[in-house]
């Protein structure tokens, strides 16, 4: 049975840059090692599988090419896009059923905005093997439930970092998130990269989920809510974030690249 199939960049000021994601459109559930399959198969950083339920309510999966993840911002980011585009929702606003609970999406003009569940980052010993993975020394280092957050002096630190990837893939976390402060003049308030290869992608080019950690730490720092993050992977991206009492709300852009149909 063919499946409506769309390739997207999200967090992407124009196409071809930001995050590719796949999106899916199910009409029903296919078995978890099938989705892993087609993950696997177009070999991008996440493929979103979303199903309808009833009104504007839809159930949302996201596979990287070798694990299920429990969040993924922008391929929640790129499914909305598909929806809204397309006109298989029309309210401008979606729900999405998902590991890690409910997430509305809302059609805002050229951006849809994302509310996300707040991951604040704890201050930790950093491990031995993040620091020789990442072959330098960070200013400080959090842990969420996630992920490690590296903040360095810089924010030419984190552009030029080469980390060991094999090294901080024996990290037991999801990934690795390095950050510093946009450098005086910038057009955005703090710059990141992330690594995950314990998750099948060495380098994200641009990581939502990372921001549900980077935009409290960030917000507490700066003494301001609303905040822009510059991913400085080679592809680029820009996440909005607005940290309130109930979380954080993410925001960008996205541009359908391809549209076709997966047989399967």
């Amino acid at each position: 049975m063919p499946v409506p199939m769309y390739i997207v960049d999200a967090f992407a000021p124009e196409p071809f840059t930001g995050n590719s994601a796949g999106v899916c459109i199910l009409e029903q559930a296919l078995p978890n090692r099938l989705m892993q399959k087609v993950a696997a198969e177009l070999g991008i950083s996440e493929t979103a599988f979303v199903q309808p339920l009833e009104g504007n309510n839809w159930s949302l999966r996201w596979f990287t090419p070798t694990v299920e993840v429990d969040l993924c911002g922008h391929a929640t980011l790129a499914t909305a896009h598909v929806l809204f585009e397309s006109g298989r929702v029309s309210e401008g606003v979606v729900n999405f059923h998902t590991l890690s609970g409910v997430l509305v999406c809302r059609h805002m003009g050229e951006r849809i905005e994302m509310d996300f569940p707040a991951e604040p980052p704890q201050s930790v010993d950093p491990p031995p093997m993040l620091i020789e993975g990442l072959g330098v020394r960070p200013a400080w280092v959090g842990k969420n439930r996630w992920d490690y957050i590296a903040v360095c002096e810089s924010e030419d630190t984190v552009r030029t970092l080469r980390p060991d990837l094999a090294k901080l893939g024996r990290l037991p976390v999801r990934g690795v998130a390095v950050t510093a402060q946009a450098s005086e003049g910038a057009e955005f308030d703090f710059v990141s990269r992330f690594f995950a290869p314990q998750s099948g992608i060495p380098e994200d080019p641009v990581t939502g989920s990372a921001h549900c950690g980077l935009g409290p730490y960030w917000s507490a720092k700066l003494g301001r809510n609303e905040l822009i993050g510059y991913q400085a992977s080679p592809r680029t991206g820009q996440v909005g974030t607005r940290v309130h009492a109930h979380g954080v709300t993410l925001s960008g852009k996205a541009f359908t690249v391809l549209r076709g149909e997966l047989l399967i």
